[in-house]
């Protein structure tokens, strides 16, 4: 693991520091009280504390993400990261740490460390499938199994951007691991997100109230420094759009084989707006 990502990270049992071990073939991550943690020989390092309350996304659904992000469907939000982090980044010191809490395959962690030269990455996700892509998301990325409900396995204050893309936000965490000059990037669905499949396939619509919830859940810890919508329309299969479906919450939420009958319904191609929002909080 590169030494400037594993400087920063600590013990989730104990929060003492952590070096690499290696016995035969196996590798490991240990800390001066001896708790030890694998590091898969698919690249990322377990580095839970205990048992996570769910597993996160399929290989199934791992899998047809990654091919419809490699797409490129989805490259306003990369470019739009990577954008507001090159400003985030000067003058926080050599190797500034990039964390993407809820990362997926560790495409939006990959897209933000290419426009970042000097810094380093680091996915964490509870989906061992997910991870296994975001170990070689980028060369200087690397990859570790957390519960970002839980406490992170970092440093205090050792993060200089953190990413959280239609992830769940843990606000007094992500404000101990951030630098106090740093940067959180929280991108949420806009109103009119995905709006044609809302109305046709009878999916959740996006609260009304998001972004409020959002500065409620982070306000004690953050104050919001700045605001922007990106949208896009994309021309979509039917397969695509089914993959779509499924990476979000109504995938959980919408009776199947009805669904299913929706999709089959539409008129290829599918055309569909994609609208988010990505608002930049510093540590307060």
């Amino acid at each position: 693991m590169d030494p400037h990502i594993l400087d920063r990270l600590r013990c989730p049992v104990c929060g003492e520091p952590l070096a690499e071990a290696t016995a035969g073939t196996a590798r490991a991550l240990r800390c001066p009280r001896r708790h030890s943690f694998d590091i898969a020989r698919q690249g990322y390092v377990n580095l839970l504390a205990g048992r996570a309350p769910h597993v996160g996304d399929t290989a199934e659904m791992v899998a047809a993400r990654s091919d419809f992000l490699a797409a490129g469907h989805y490259d306003l939000i990369s470019g739009a990261l990577a954008d507001a982090a090159a400003q985030a980044v000067p003058g926080l010191g050599a190797y500034p740490l990039v964390v993407d809490a809820g990362a997926g395959t560790g495409r939006y962690l990959g897209a933000v460390l290419a426009a970042l030269p000097d810094a380093v990455g680091l996915a964490l996700d509870v989906s061992k499938p997910a991870l296994r892509r975001a170990a070689r998301a980028h060369p200087r990325a690397a990859a570790a199994l957390a519960d970002t409900w839980q406490r992170l396995p970092l440093a205090d204050g050792s993060t200089a951007v953190l990413l959280n893309v239609f992830a769940p936000r843990n606000g007094p965490e992500f404000h101990r691991v951030l630098d106090p000059a740093g940067t959180l990037l929280v991108v949420t669905p806009a109103a009119d997100h995905l709006s044609e499949l809302v109305d046709a396939l009878d999916l959740l619509r996006v609260d009304p109230d998001k972004a409020d919830r959002v500065a409620a859940n982070l306000g004690g810890h953050f104050t919001p420094a700045s605001s922007t919508v990106h949208r896009a329309e994309l021309t979509l299969t039917r397969t695509e759009v089914a993959t779509l479906v499924g990476m979000g919450p109504s995938a959980w939420h919408t009776d199947q084989d009805a669904l299913a009958a929706r999709m089959a319904a539409l008129p290829e191609p599918v055309r569909v707006t994609v609208a988010v929002r990505l608002d930049a909080h510093r540590p307060r």
